[in-house]
């Protein structure tokens, strides 16, 4: 019996697996963000008793802050 794989072999296929170093990952995620979200409920016999929803912005500050202005003359 031959081993068979899961991914595309085409190269023209945006969805075909290819790895990807941690390193670039993470230069990525940093270079344009990514927010994560989730909601976490606390019930008791079907009462909901408390309800938490959280977010969390990742991203590198230069990826936030504006671009300075030029400093030729223009405002």
């Amino acid at each position: 019996m031959g081993v068979t794989t899961l991914a595309p072999n085409s190269a023209d296929d945006p969805l075909t697996y290819r790895p990807v170093a941690l390193v670039d990952l993470l230069d990525r995620v940093l270079a344009t963000g990514v927010v994560i979200t989730g909601d976490i409920t606390l019930a008791i016999a079907d009462v909901d008793l408390v309800r938490i929803s959280l977010r969390a912005l990742i991203a590198s500050v230069g990826a936030l802050a504006p671009e300075p202005a030029a400093r030729d003359g223009a405002p």
